[in-house]
């Protein structure tokens, strides 16, 4: 579904996928998450996306209300806390697609896929 809002001079539409390329490019900034990943749920295979391919390890819901949900499948650098780089992701892809949007994140859920070493 995608969100839409209305104005004095129209209504607004915002795709999905556009919410998840915004999200991913922000996520990828954050400490320790070295990528995205994408699961290969045919083999349980799971590999980090490139740059172009971020929105792979994203899924982006929109509800009635207007309320986002995101979904993120991550890859974290080796021998961080993990639970400080959720935190640190959690709040800035929250802040920063509520203000991109003008719409409130109802919720996002981290699933962390692998760790990598970083050289």
């Amino acid at each position: 579904m995608k969100g839409s809002m209305s104005t004095d001079l129209g209504i607004i539409t915002i795709d999905p996928e556009v919410i998840a390329k915004y999200a991913g490019s922000v996520a990828v900034e954050c400490f320790g998450i070295v990528g995205m990943a994408a699961v290969n749920m045919k083999d349980g295979l799971v590999r980090l996306l490139k740059k172009e391919s971020l929105t792979h390890g994203i899924q982006v819901y929109i509800s009635e209300d207007n309320k986002i949900t995101l979904d993120f499948h991550v890859i974290v650098s080796y021998g961080v806390s993990i639970s400080a780089v959720t935190e640190n992701l959690i709040s800035n892809v929250k802040y920063k697609v509520e203000e991109f949007t003008g719409m409130s994140v109802d919720k996002i859920n981290i699933y962390i896929e692998g760790v990598r070493v970083i050289d």
